[in-house]
């Protein structure tokens, strides 16, 4: 009679949830703008680029897209320079293509040209090993509904140290 061993079980890797890393983060495009969809778009980089946003070199403070002739670009990104790219370096604010789906970028196009409405990068990130940016379609808030989010977010704190102190 054999003797029945134990297979050993396959764990899959695939329900770890991996978090993916922020290259560089638009906080004040939240403060800013009504944020009232998300996307998410490739970026098509230079090799120099994206040893740049391994290092976490980016900054989007100015940044927005645009969409011209049926092209998503993403303009007024400050990716600082590679230290070690030399001749095959890129320039910092150049024009970068968004890669997206062609009904994606229609719906954006149909979006952007209502008055008001922009579309702002929040976030680049590194997704699979590809560069992302999520993109905010918003409209631009006035002085008053800043104030209020100030005046929600003391409140808040507020009773947050309320609730500590009891």
């Amino acid at each position: 009679m054999a003797k029945k061993t134990k297979q050993p079980t396959k764990t899959a890797k695939s329900t770890k949830t991996k978090k993916t890393p922020i290259v560089c983060e638009n906080r004040k495009a939240r403060f800013d703008y009504q944020i009232d969809e998300k996307f998410e778009a490739g970026l098509m980089l230079t090799g120099s680029e994206v040893k740049s946003l391994r290092y976490g070199k980016a900054n989007l403070t100015d940044a927005y897209a645009e969409v011209r002739d049926n092209e998503a670009f993403l303009l007024q990104a400050h990716i600082e320079p590679y230290e070690m790219g030399g001749y095959a370096n890129h320039e910092p604010k150049r024009k970068r293509k968004l890669l997206l789906h062609r009904k994606e970028i229609e719906k954006l196009h149909a979006k952007t040209k209502v008055k008001g409405f922009s579309l702002i990068p929040l976030k680049i990130y590194f997704k699979n090993g590809y560069a992302k940016v999520q993109l905010g379609l918003g409209h631009g808030k006035k002085t008053h509904d800043k104030r209020q989010v100030i005046k929600e977010r003391e409140v808040g704190r507020e009773l947050d140290r309320a609730m500590k102190n009891r």
